[in-house]
């Protein structure tokens, strides 16, 4: 039998596999729509996301919009924009920010779930955690490497750093993300986006 997104939508909103390892109940939160053209893949909710059920609903997802070109109803269209960050629940915090994503998501749901998502021409790949998934290995992969070497993965892949708050020094360390990255970044989402109507 052909596993459908919308059964595997459900079992992933009701997964409690890492639930004795989050300090709350499971949350899993994405977005994913068969027609989606662009993925947005980060690392895990925070805990605004966590309490909202609503993903980048926060000031990174304030910050990850503008980078993008996007206001909110355009980025929260599911026809258009699928949102699968590495682990899908909170992970919790920790001594200097949240704690990285479960890794039980990304074995679990993956592999099950983006091939489900056939449409799919533009990934914007958030951070170091979803660039090791998604990204080729590479024996000098950082998330700096990897995001200056965008037009290595352009057009159809862009790694960017986190778009938190607490990443204003990395920001003020490499003004070329802004000044070389961003403006093809927003041409390609925009061109991605107008295709699909």
């Amino acid at each position: 039998m052909t596993e459908t997104l919308q059964t595997l939508l459900k079992e992933i909103r009701s997964c409690t596999i890492c639930a004795s390892e989050l300090p709350h109940e499971p949350r899993p939160v994405l977005i994913a729509d068969q027609r989606a053209v662009i993925l947005v893949a980060g690392q895990a909710p925070g805990r605004k996301v966590h309490e909202t059920g609503l993903p980048w609903n926060d000031a990174s997802g304030d910050r990850l919009r503008g980078w993008l070109g996007l206001g909110r109803d355009e980025f929260y269209d599911r026809t258009k924009i699928a949102i699968v960050p590495m682990g899908f629940c909170f992970p919790g915090t920790g001594p200097s920010g949240d704690r990285p994503p479960r890794p039980e998501c990304s074995r679990t749901w993956h592999g099950r779930l983006l091939p489900l998502l056939p449409k799919l021409e533009l990934r914007i790949i958030i951070g170091s955690f979803a660039q090791a998934y998604h990204l080729p290995r590479r024996a000098d992969s950082t998330l700096t490497r990897n995001v200056a070497a965008w037009r290595e993965y352009a057009p159809g892949c862009f790694p960017l750093p986190h778009p938190s708050p607490r990443n204003q020094l990395w920001l003020r360390r490499n003004p070329w993300f802004e000044r070389d990255v961003l403006p093809p970044l927003r041409a390609t989402v925009r061109r991605a986006l107008d295709r699909c109507g």
